[in-house]
């Protein structure tokens, strides 16, 4: 918990608390269940008590705006090959060691939230630069759940989607609010032992697959899956076998799994980066236990990032990095030479961002 000052001009009551005998307020909002005095933050930084209820101090302000290739999410089954506009706020609800965004995440500097907007302008500048979706990422969606519904709100009304980026640890109420508004996630599955979830991100892995099942079973939310491997950490023959397994048993074959490499960072400096085999090996693990669509991410690795039909082999979408290269769908997602149906979303045709980055002013954009 914190106690850096909250300006009541710029906080929004929030939902999702509720108080406690000892005259402290409880946030229901994630399982970390913060319990605050007067004036306090809870660990995620952007959610705090102002006088007798919850507020969020970062609604309408962002970390800043890209337009990314949707891969770079990563999401290889949803809309391939087109822009989607992405954008954060400050603050998370882990504490991981290793964060790779820990400039936006961990920021206690509300002068790093340089662009304001509303969830219309938001929308409006998606339009304007031919974005399919509007992704929830850089730091974690769950924490600015508000401002993130009421920017999907707005864009259903120009019939974009919206993408959210998260660890998935989140409460069973607020997610299910939540995800009613989301068309696709990537949820980061840090790792698969309670000891690397407590000792690296200071959260508990249990309410992660609790997430990663409600979202697979009940509802219609397109899922895929990253872990990032840290040698060492989570990166054992054992670890990676028994994620695997869990994943094809409990979510199904057709759920795609991302293993990215780790480079040291934050709190991590010492920890090595991984090595391109132990993606390769990580891979070959999880396609051996059942998974049909694993791909390597942060390396140059075009067999790796590519997709490839589960019944005949035949390479689907080529991939280096995030540039699309082979096309070989039909036009409603089956393998154009054995008709075997590849799962995910997909249009007639790939679009054609490609691999570029554009930083957005929205001042300038909407």
């Amino acid at each position: 918990m914190s106690d850096f000052p909250i300006d009541s001009a710029t906080a929004t009551p929030v939902k999702f608390w509720h108080k406690l005998d000892d005259d402290r307020i409880q946030c229901d909002l994630c399982p970390r269940y913060c319990k605050l005095h007067e004036g306090q933050r809870g660990l995620c930084f952007v959610r705090g008590r102002l006088g007798d209820t919850m507020v969020l101090t970062t609604y309408g302000r962002s970390s800043g705006f890209c337009v990314d290739p949707i891969e770079k999410k990563p999401l290889n089954h949803f809309l391939p090959g087109t822009p989607v506009f992405s954008f954060g706020t400050a603050g998370c609800n882990l504490a991981c060691k290793y964060c790779q965004n820990w400039d936006i995440s961990k920021s206690r500097e509300f002068d790093t939230l340089a662009d304001q907007a509303t969830p219309e302008m938001i929308a409006l500048a998606a339009k304007k630069h031919g974005c399919k979706s509007v992704a929830y990422t850089y730091n974690d969606p769950v924490i600015f759940h508000e401002y993130a519904i009421d920017v999907a709100k707005a864009c259903k009304e120009y019939n974009i989607k919206s993408v959210a980026v998260t660890a998935g640890y989140v409460c069973p109420e607020p997610r299910a609010e939540f995800y009613q508004y989301m068309d696709a996630a990537n949820v980061d599955l840090k790792a698969f032992t309670e000891s690397f979830y407590h000792k690296l991100t200071g959260a508990h892995l249990q309410d992660v697959l609790d997430t990663l099942i409600y979202l697979k079973h009940e509802t219609k939310v397109w899922l895929e899956l990253t872990t990032l491997l840290i040698p060492g950490e989570n990166d054992s023959d054992k670890e990676l076998t028994e994620l695997s397994q869990w994943v094809a048993e409990n979510l199904g074959p057709d759920v795609p799994l991302h293993f990215s490499a780790f480079h040291p960072d934050y709190k991590m400096t010492s920890t090595p980066a991984t090595p391109a085999s132990t993606l390769t090996r990580a891979r070959e693990i999880a396609i051996n236990n059942g998974l049909r669509y694993v791909y390597t991410g942060n390396i140059h690795d075009k067999s790796g990032g590519s997709t490839y039909c589960h019944n005949c082999g035949q390479i689907l979408i080529g991939r280096d990095w995030y540039v699309l290269s082979d096309w070989n769908l039909t036009d409603d997602g089956h393998c154009n030479k054995c008709g075997a149906q590849c799962a995910g979303v997909f249009e007639s045709a790939p679009g054609t961002w490609g691999a570029k980055r554009q930083p957005v002013r929205l001042s300038l954009s909407a």
